[in-house]
């Protein structure tokens, strides 16, 4: 077994946190109406991918009735809606959909993870949480080892991947801003990337569009090279 694997089968077992377990579990007891036939994950989501990807993604958090439902980040919901597509247009996945675990969804050259590995109540995990989740992605970080460029989707996965390489000894002078389109050197052969995270709030709204992620990924690519 990969140690990418057993990394994973650790997060899903994981219960650091008594408050996101609760919730997770009432979420996928109680149900969606139109996700009634749906036996809920309702435990923490593993990462994802192509561990030899050069493209690392870290989002948020599963969401309630997307990841919590489905045991696959971004999956079953409409911030993967929009993620896969764009990924599939880049060339990272093999189709624009994702909404199941065996949808036939692979990823090439590319990792999906997140900050925190439960749902958090009103996507909103706390900085203890966020906390107990820091050393999955510090284990990431070692068996990730072709990575290139990190995505950070939002502020808080902005925040918790600064927080991480600094973890890992790499020094970043000051606070680096978040902001759309963000691109802080790290080294010679690694960068973080910033976008606006995939939500509903931000693509309903037009905050975030598909060709101004697609600007994101093209730009991903080319730092990847």
């Amino acid at each position: 077994m990969r140690a990418i694997e057993v990394l994973n089968r650790q997060i899903i077992g994981c219960d650091r946190c008594d408050r996101l377990r609760r919730y997770c579990a009432q979420v996928a007891a109680a149900r969606r109406r139109a996700y009634a036939q749906w036996h809920y994950w309702g435990r923490p989501v593993p990462g994802f991918g192509d561990a030899d990807g050069r493209l690392w993604i870290i989002g948020l958090a599963p969401a309630a009735h997307g990841a919590n439902r489905t045991g696959r980040m971004f999956t079953g919901d409409r911030s993967g809606d929009f993620l896969f597509a764009a990924l599939h247009r880049a060339g990272y996945a093999n189709q624009p959909s994702s909404v199941s675990r065996d949808d036939g969804l692979k990823l090439s050259d590319c990792y999906i993870s997140a900050a925190v590995r439960c749902a958090p109540p009103g996507n909103r995990p706390r900085p203890e949480e966020a906390a107990n989740c820091a050393e999955y992605l510090d284990r990431e970080w070692q068996l990730l080892r072709h990575k290139r460029v990190i995505l950070a989707l939002g502020r808080i996965a902005w925040d918790a991947a600064l927080a991480l390489v600094g973890r890992q000894g790499i020094g970043v002078s000051g606070r680096p801003a978040f902001w759309h389109g963000a691109v802080l050197k790290l080294s010679e052969n690694l960068s973080l990337v910033g976008s606006y995270h995939v939500s509903q709030q931000n693509t309903f709204t037009g905050r975030l569009t598909p060709r101004m992620f697609d600007a994101v990924m093209m730009r991903c690519r080319e730092l990847g090279r």
